[in-house]
């Protein structure tokens, strides 16, 4: 038996081997998805806002379903919606049919998800949701399915084609409704107005927990850190910006924070006067400086940091007097960054 011709394509003989006809399909999967997920964008109408209103408004969980690829979406929306602040629970239906529906109650909402919208699995859980009157919204990408007639509200997920060159494995839908589900939970994130601190509660673990829960009196530099008075000359800061890695905060009286002094202030004061350790620290200071607050985020001042071009910030309490200074660098260590 003689070999048969070599698969071929618009990449060339065995384009599958190549690294060019690799990269070719793996762009060609993204942008197919990407312009998926932005048709549905361009279709968002007025019941995108009625589904948050209708999941806002459950006084119990959001119950979160589907089968196959769409229970997998499912689970993922489920535990997105859970970690900003809406309760919800993944139930698979033919569990739910088969003893777990104790699990819903008539102060929940459910989330249907199906790309045709005549998934048979679907109908008993949702025959049991609209018979104990709960609100319902459906992903799918027919309204006028047996899912989207019954649904509450239906949100049209669909797609022209999948990605999948054979047009079978679901990719593009489930990229689809995965974006609908991440857009229904940050929708209602912002309207029940979730803070970074009410994130923190829900991630105390791992690098997003240090970052939305360390605070800078955790890193600061405290204890005996060196300050100079206002009254005071360069030549009181020679000590404590080499001490103090190049940052030294200038107080008043009253200890409350009036400028700063860095490094580099004293570098370019040498360059220009020689009688450099004489000049008064209210002639080099840096008025007014950005300062970070006790109990603030450390992740929040590292941003200030970020924006302004600077190493270090002057911690303060509410009356303003000084507390310490937290530098880049500790924060950095601490893993915030």
């Amino acid at each position: 038996m003689t070999p048969g011709p070599a698969t071929e394509s618009k990449s060339g003989p065995d384009w599958t081997r190549s690294e060019s006809g690799l990269l070719e399909e793996g762009r060609r999967v993204l942008q197919a998805e990407a312009q998926a997920v932005e048709a549905v964008a361009r279709r968002l109408g007025p019941e995108f806002a009625r589904a948050v209103e209708l999941l806002d408004r459950a006084a119990g969980r959001v119950i979160v379903t589907g089968v196959g690829k769409s229970g997998i979406v499912a689970r993922k929306i489920a535990s997105t919606l859970t970690s900003t602040g809406t309760p919800a629970s993944f139930l698979h239906p033919v569990d739910g049919l088969h003893g777990d529906l104790g699990m819903v109650s008539r102060r929940d909402a459910g989330i249907l998800i199906s790309k045709s919208g005549e998934t048979s699995e679907l109908y008993g859980l949702m025959e049991y949701m609209v018979r104990l009157g709960l609100p319902t919204v459906a992903l799918t990408g027919r309204a006028d399915s047996a899912l989207g007639r019954h649904a509450t509200v239906v949100l049209d997920c669909g797609v022209s084609a999948e990605a999948c060159p054979m047009d079978l494995a679901p990719t593009s839908s489930t990229t689809a409704a995965q974006a609908m589900g991440d857009a229904l939970a940050l929708a209602l994130l912002q309207r029940k107005g979730f803070r970074p601190e009410d994130f923190a509660q829900f991630h105390p673990g791992g690098a997003l927990g240090r970052r939305l829960t360390l605070r800078v009196e955790d890193v600061m530099v405290g204890e005996d850190y060196p300050f100079v008075g206002v009254e005071a000359t360069m030549r009181d800061c020679i000590v404590p910006l080499a001490h103090m890695r190049g940052t030294v905060p200038i107080v008043n009286r009253e200890d409350r924070v009036v400028g700063v002094v860095t490094s580099g202030d004293l570098t370019r004061l040498m360059e220009r006067t020689p009688e450099f350790l004489d000049v008064p620290v209210r002639q080099v200071m840096t008025r007014d400086p950005k300062i970070s607050e006790v109990g603030e985020l450390g992740a929040s001042a590292v941003q200030k940091m970020e924006a302004h071009g600077i190493m270090a910030l002057p911690v303060v309490d509410a009356d303003g007097q000084l507390r310490g200074v937290v530098h880049l660098h500790d924060l950095m260590r601490s893993g915030v960054v």
